[in-house]
């Protein structure tokens, strides 16, 4: 008998093996974060179906689908075999319906033991909606600083020491800046970031707080759900800072990483005209094009950047806490000495933060 399980009973499995049975062009828009794509029909026998669902009687697209998906059975059961050796098999479509219950029936007949999502991930997905239309129960630390500062290199620190830092850019897939698409490949769908950022949080909920760079609204070509960027405005900002000249450093070593960078970012550098004016932009592309990259990154850090943004370069009291980058191995323990004593302990009880994430 299939078992059938609903969302909320996801988490009681140890290690689950996500299946999404859907089409390539419905998973790739999003999915369950971690789901492998099992499809019964591609795009366009998905598309021949629906066509005659709507179009002629239910009952000659179930037909259709039946045809379709008869010949491929013993080759998806072989890898859905193959799966269950990882781990308790999940299937799911779009709303636990025909395709993953059609699957789910062989498979057991096949002996191999299966649970089917109910709702698919429809249902998923409006737990994910639900989550971000309430208020945030824990507090968001916020790192703000000036561009090539590190904040990105202070949070993957932080996270691979146990804190729960949450690299938002990562998820995004995008750096967050005029150049912030360079050499990262496409970026997430609106839905598949929300669901990559929902099971982040859920995944650090035994915390008090989480750790955050600071992000506009947009990144890239998503969006943060409104109750999280109004609890990172609301959150503890901590200002972090560092020399001109490590920030140049650091951006260098970055952006020249990446393969055919400087055509890359001679093409950005268009979208900065309406900024900067022509002159400086034509002063800028001179730079790049005759290899004075260190110039060229100070004068758009001076002139462009440190004026988008604003942040101090030096000790402020207007934020809860600042960070010189300077020296990073002490500014990490400085930080880390902050979090564990100022906010895992609100009520100012000195006392060591005991309890931490184990980064994966």
């Amino acid at each position: 008998m299939i078992k059938e399980i609903n969302v909320q009973e996801l988490i009681t499995l140890d290690h689950p093996i996500l299946v999404d049975v859907r089409s390539e062009g419905e998973f790739t828009e999003a999915t369950i974060p971690g789901a492998v794509n099992l499809e019964l029909f591609d795009n366009v026998e998905r598309a021949q179906v629906g066509t005659t669902y709507t179009q002629t009687t239910p009952s000659l697209a179930r037909e259709q689908g039946l045809s379709i998906i008869s010949p491929k059975l013993p080759q998806l059961v072989k890898k859905l075999e193959e799966l269950s050796k990882k781990g308790p098999l999940v299937l799911f479509c779009w709303r636990g319906g025909m395709r993953s219950k059609s699957l789910a029936t062989v498979v057991e007949l096949m002996g191999i033991p299966i649970y089917r999502l109910l709702g698919g991930y429809k249902a998923y997905r409006n737990q994910v909606l639900e989550f971000f239309q309430t208020k945030l129960s824990f507090q968001v630390v916020v790192l703000r600083g000036n561009t090539g500062v590190g904040k990105t290199d202070l949070l993957r620190q932080l996270r691979a020491e146990g804190y729960p830092a949450i690299d938002l850019e990562k998820l995004a897939n995008n750096r967050g800046s005029v150049f912030g698409a360079m050499g990262l490949g496409d970026p997430p769908s609106q839905k598949k970031f929300e669901g990559l950022l929902y099971e982040e949080l859920i995944s650090l909920s035994k915390f008090p707080y989480i750790i955050v760079e600071c992000e506009s609204k947009r990144i890239g070509r998503v969006t943060l759900p409104i109750n999280f960027y109004e609890a990172m405005q609301e959150g503890i900002q901590v200002l972090h800072y560092d020399s001109l000249k490590n920030r140049v450093q650091r951006l260098l070593k970055e952006y020249t990483s990446v393969p055919n960078a400087l055509h890359e970012i001679g093409v950005a550098l268009e979208r900065l005209i309406k900024t900067l004016g022509h002159v400086k932009v034509r002063e800028l592309r001179t730079l790049l094009e005759t290899g004075c990259l260190d110039v060229f990154t100070e004068r758009l850090l001076v002139e462009y950047y440190d004026k988008l943004y604003a942040y101090p370069n030096e000790p402020s009291s207007e934020y809860a806490f600042y960070l010189n980058y300077q020296e990073p191995v002490k500014a990490l323990r400085e930080l880390e000495c902050y979090l564990d004593e100022k906010v895992a302990q609100p009520s100012g009880e000195s006392a060591v933060f005991g309890v931490r994430y184990s980064a994966k």
